[in-house]
């Protein structure tokens, strides 16, 4: 599957956005109704969560970065992805270019490499330090891994980054990125 980043109109940000919304509303509107207060308290702290981790994503100073996660389950793919961030917002614009690019291509790379249609699931965490020079991405995989040639391949050929130990499985993918 071909993937790239998309230049989004206001329009489709605050569509896309309006409907995410909509959909949280929803579950939180259909749990009232069944009664299931402690679910819907569950959901609320899940929205809370995930709005901090948008925060401070966005508080990184990395636009294009920022962009390509916030808006990547937006559009169809064989995996959707959730990501963290872990330690303190510091300004990292120098790595947006460099992050967001092998990023990319290892979001492309992991879409063709996963069963179609399996419950396919990334989670990216993104570490910080106050060291300069300190990014880490996290990558934690689980779902039906179908062509592990090209993760390794694409891992032994990363240049950009400094790749620690990945683990490719049937069923999952974990590694530890370090960009310099």
């Amino acid at each position: 599957m071909k993937y790239s980043q998309k230049d989004w109109s206001i329009v489709d940000l605050l569509s896309h956005s309006r409907h995410d919304w909509m959909n949280k509303l929803q579950l939180i509107k259909g749990n009232l109704s069944l009664n299931k207060y402690e679910r819907v308290h569950k959901i609320m702290e899940e929205i809370v969560i995930e709005a901090q981790h948008e925060s401070m994503l966005s508080h990184l100073n990395m636009p294009e970065f920022s962009c390509l996660l916030m808006t990547f389950n937006w559009q169809p793919h064989n995996f959707s992805l959730e990501y963290e961030v872990i330690g303190k917002t510091l300004d990292l614009s120098d790595y947006d270019q460099t992050v967001t690019a092998w990023c990319l291509s290892f979001l492309m790379t992991l879409n063709d490499s996963v069963e179609k249609g399996a419950e396919n699931h990334l989670i990216l965490s993104i570490g910080t330090s106050n060291e300069k020079d300190q990014i880490r991405l996290f990558f934690d995989f689980n779902g039906t891994i179908t062509d592990k040639k090209s993760l390794e391949g694409f891992f032994v050929e990363t240049k950009s980054a400094e790749v620690s130990n990945p683990l490719i499985h049937d069923q999952e993918l974990s590694a530890m990125v370090h960009f310099k």
